[in-house]
This record gives structure tokens, C-alpha cells and sequence, in this order.
């Protein structure tokens, strides 16, 4: 605690990380609830493009990736919605492509490897105020969109024609999904690195699932499961000397375990301690006469 107390920028990645531990499971239960899962990936893969392009140009990386990031999320879901390439091809593309045309750019430019892994990984305890006030701006929009719209975001993951008929505008809350989760990724980036932010976009969802029933009570015990890995891994990378992304994504993969185990074990209890049913009464036998 006297890290964050005394080094200013132990405060910055607490905060930061506090604010994508709310908002990335916020954004992360509507994918899941599509079985998009792993478009952060995918997206992440095109950030990393869009990195790469800002070190050869010499223009902000982080800037260049938003730009990326945005575009590949509009393309990947105007593909999806087409209906001619389903979204898991279409992941697979935005990942091989992403990755691909990321390291190119990368290996072109004169980027040392730290920089290129400070992406990958993430830097969260290299955040300057700027990077500080840019991911609080930013988290709390998508936070207060996705809180706000859940009736009709719910509507639109759950059933697209449903709601469709319903009269809502299901198109543009499709791009809003994909834009939203283009400027959680860059964010997240700096916390986490592009090749674990769909780990605190979906596993805390995937968590709280265990043990909730309804929409709204999953999404507020992921965002509160999501806070509590973002604190309590910036902690163990102050105390430990690890790395604050990976420790951030091992504690939530942790708690995990921790409750899906606990729920099982507790079904298990309930099903040996519950009275057994009552046999069926056996058929009275017919006399004819």
C-alpha cells in the first residue's frame, strides 16, 4: 500500500486499471452473449497493425492503433452482417491479417523490442497523466453506453430479429458494439497488451456466470469480479516485481477456478443433502369384467 501511497505512478495504474477492470466486462458480456468472444483478439491483432504503422510513420502508435482498431471492428461487422462469411471466419481473418501486417510493419520500423513488447504485454506503471486522463474519459463513455442501452443492446445480442421487428435500430447498435469494443481494446492496451485483453473482457463474464441467473446480476458481479482482478493484480505486481497485465489477467483466470469449483462443489452438496423424490405410484391394476 505504501507504493500507491508514495509513487505517483503506482496511483495512475491502479486507476487506470480500476477503470478498464469496469468497463472492459461491461462491454464484455454483450460479446460473449453473441459468441464473439474472442473478437477482442481479433481486434487486438488489427491495434497491433495500427501500432506498428504509427512507429514506422512516426505518429502516435496509440492513435494510429484507435484508427486501426475502429476500422477492423466497422469491416468485421458489416461482413458479419452481410451474411456471407460467418463470424468465426471472419475472426480468423482479422486475426492472421492483424498479426501478420503487424509484425511487418513492426520489423520495417526501428522500434526496439521493448517498445513493441510494452503493446504486447502491456506497460500499465508507464501511463503518463495524459494516457491516465484519456483512459478515465474513455472507460467511463463506454461504461455509461453500455448501462444505459442495455435494455436494447440486450435485445439486439439476444435475438437480432427480434428486435429488429421490434423497431430498434439494430445496425447501429451492431457498429456501436464494434466501435466500443475497437476504443476498449486500445485502452486496454496499456493495461493488459493486445494479446490478453480478451481474457478481462470475458473471463470475469465467464466467472460470474457461474453463480448468477439473471442478465443484469451477471453483468454486475463480472464488472465487480473485474475491479476486483484489476486492484488486486496491481497489488501483486507492486509487491511481487511482476508484470501488471499478465498478473491482472492470472488473478482473474484464478478466481475462475475458485467459484466455478465452489459452485460445483456446492450443487454437488445440495443434490447428496436433498430428499430423494418420492417413488411414483404404481398404476392400479384394471379389472375387467
Amino acid at each position: 500500500m505504501d507504493l500507491f501511497l508514495h509513487y505517483d505512478f503506482m496511483l495512475r495504474a491502479l486507476v487506470g486499471a480500476l477503470v478498464i477492470g469496469l468497463a472492459a466486462p461491461a462491454l464484455g458480456i454483450y460479446l460473449v452473449q453473441r459468441r464473439l468472444a474472442l473478437i477482442g483478439d481479433g481486434i487486438g491483432h488489427v491495434a497491433l497493425t495500427g501500432v506498428g504503422a504509427g512507429l514506422l510513420l512516426n505518429r502516435s502508435p496509440v492513435l494510429v492503433a484507435v484508427i486501426a482498431a475502429i476500422l477492423g471492428a466497422v469491416v468485421i461487422e458489416l461482413v458479419r452482417s452481410r451474411g456471407r462469411t460467418s463470424g468465426d471466419l471472419a475472426l480468423a481473418l482479422l486475426f492472421y491479417g492483424g498479426i501478420a501486417g503487424g509484425v511487418m510493419l513492426v520489423g520495417l520500423s526501428d522500434a526496439s523490442s521493448a517498445a513493441l513488447n510494452s503493446y504486447l504485454f502491456g506497460s500499465l506503471t508507464t501511463t503518463s497523466p495524459a494516457d491516465l486522463a484519456t483512459i478515465l474519459v474513455l472507460g467511463a463513455t463506454i461504461l455509461v453506453l453500455m448501462l444505459a442501452l442495455r435494455p436494447a443492446l440486450f435485445a439486439v445480442c439476444h435475438d437480432e430479429e427480434y428486435a429488429r421487428v421490434s423497431g430498434l435500430p439494430v445496425r447501429a447498435l451492431n457498429l456501436l458494439l464494434a466501435v466500443t469494443t475497437a476504443v476498449t481494446v486500445t485502452i486496454a492496451m496499456r493495461a493488459v497488451g493486445v494479446l490478453l485483453i480478451s481474457a478481462l473482457m470475458v473471463v470475469p463474464v465467464a466467472t460470474a456466470q457461474q453463480v448468477t441467473r439473471g442478465f443484469r446480476s451477471t453483468m454486475t458481479a463480472a464488472m465487480a469480479l473485474g475491479l476486483f482482478a484489476a486492484g488486486a493484480g496491481i497489488w501483486v505486481a507492486a509487491t511481487a516485481d511482476t508484470a501488471p497485465g499478465a498478473s491482472v489477467v492470472l488473478l482473474a483466470i484464478a478466481s475462475f477456478l475458485v467459484v466455478a469449483l465452489a459452485a460445483a462443489g456446492w450443487r454437488a452438496l445440495r443434490r447428496r443433502t436433498s430428499p430423494a423424490p418420492a417413488p411414483a405410484p404404481e398404476p392400479h391394476e384394471v379389472v375387467l369384467r
